[in-house]
């Protein structure tokens, strides 16, 4: 049996395990570790597996991402969310759509701590939904603008997806933060153009708020300091070459754990939740990580990613129309499978074939980052629209869905004009590392 018949046989396994609800990483080492037994014997797969498992953990690179969950979980317990939510209600709530347009910029502010995008969803799920249906909100538009507002927890810096990329890809964590930047601020004005859009045509969707003193807009702006301070140290101190990513990240993290002393919610159950569940997340991406070191040598040694790459040659597609292909791809399989999950499972195919056709690997983290988002909210398993459903349990699912379309629209837009103007995301990075 040729070494591609066990690739796709691997890839078959692979994806029944995770239909069986394996969880993902035990998939991933169950099928590299007994495919690369087929493909170069057990002392082979038996090195593999010790020799990932020591140089995952020991990867001093990959402190980023405890520190950075650890800040965004005390940034939370602070209530900074809320705060973030609050100023954006009281600074642009009365216009028509106000209170979604300040739920996408609450979930962007709350991105660029957490870095996860179903954290934004269920923190601003719970922050803003009551707000908009308390202003008599569709509930289309609410259910949808947190929904998609979410998923920019994976594009705007802190990412957790950018930084599992750039261990996979052995590409710059800074480089990339810096890409994600002026994409993230695009996506965001293109979910709010999309809000005036809907409720230029569809007004009872967003009717207007309530109108709120300049005293009473200063104050909130005034609360929201807080998450602003941290953002503008951990990222302008990348940007500024004052911290590397894992630096800024522990600064991060000891800000926010000042703003939750200072704000006297810092108590031995909170430190306790917060804790808990940094070392949750935590694990759980670094097993990923182990399963995907383990999975990636089995898929190299099958020859695959050479033997898609011919056989997309052979189609004529041309640069762009290969690209558009794989694109498409990652759309239809984000629907199904979780968008880090899929990360891990189809870069060592993917990457090597991008990236020979010419393609800049930064931009290229980008755009899968975008495209991953995108599936996040596709029908008919986009997890973002179930992780709404769960917060706001008296909505339909196919409500949530038709509500997204929008925003669905947007993203397009958004990965047409990073496609044709690559400079949105490599300008930062250019401009702070050449």
């Amino acid at each position: 049996m040729s070494p591609e018949i066990f690739g796709i046989l691997g890839f078959v396994a692979l994806f029944a395990f995770l239909a069986m609800g394996a969880p993902v990483a035990i998939a991933l080492l169950v099928v590299g570790f007994v495919g690369t037994i087929f493909l170069s014997g057990f002392q082979a797969a038996a090195f593999t597996l010790s020799g990932q498992v020591f140089a995952t953990v020991t990867v001093y690179e990959l402190t980023i991402i405890p520190l950075f969950i650890l800040m965004g979980n005390l940034a939370s317990a602070a209530g900074l969310s809320r705060d973030l939510f609050e100023a954006a209600h009281k600074m642009i709530g009365r216009f028509k759509g106000g209170l979604a347009g300040a739920t996408i910029v609450g979930c962007a502010g709350f991105a660029a701590l957490s870095g996860s995008s179903i954290a934004s969803a269920i923190t601003m799920g719970k922050v803003a939904y009551p707000e908009m249906r308390r202003f008599n909100y569709g509930a289309k538009l609410a259910t949808g603008s947190i929904a998609a507002g979410g998923t920019l927890g994976i594009l705007i810096p802190p990412s957790t997806g950018f930084v599992i990329y750039a261990v996979l890809t052995e590409e710059s964590i800074g480089r990339l933060f810096m890409a994600g930047v002026l994409p993230g601020i695009l996506l965001t004005a293109m979910f709010l153009l999309a809000i005036a859009v809907v409720t230029f045509f569809w007004p009872e969707e967003g009717p207007r708020g309530p109108k709120f003193t300049a005293k009473e807009k200063l104050t909130s702006l005034f609360r929201a300091t807080g998450i602003a301070g941290i953002v503008l140290i951990t990222i302008g101190g990348i940007y500024t070459g004052l911290f590397t990513p894992v630096e800024a990240a522990g600064v991060g993290a000891f800000f926010a754990l000042f703003m939750l002393i200072i704000r006297r919610k810092c108590t031995w159950a909170t430190l306790y939740d917060v804790s808990a569940e940094t070392l949750k997340t935590t694990g759980m991406a670094f097993f990923i990580l182990i399963g995907a070191n383990v999975f990636a040598p089995f898929v190299s040694l099958s020859h695959l990613p050479a033997t898609i790459a011919t056989g997309m040659a052979g189609l004529a597609l041309g640069t762009y129309g290969t690209l558009a292909l794989i694109l498409l791809g990652y759309v239809i399989l984000g629907m199904f499978i979780e968008g880090l999950s899929l990360l891990v499972i189809t870069l060592p195919i993917v990457f090597p074939l991008v990236v020979g056709l010419g393609f800049d690997p930064i931009w290229l983290g980008v755009v899968m980052v975008i495209v991953l988002e995108m599936g996040l909210i596709s029908p008919p398993v986009g997890v973002n629209v179930f992780i709404v459903k769960s917060v706001v349990q008296d909505v339909k699912i196919e409500t949530i869905f038709a509500g997204i379309m929008p925003f669905w629209l947007a993203m397009i837009a958004t990965l047409a004009l990073i496609v044709i103007f690559p400079e949105i995301a490599l300008m930062l990075p250019n401009a702070m590392f050449n």
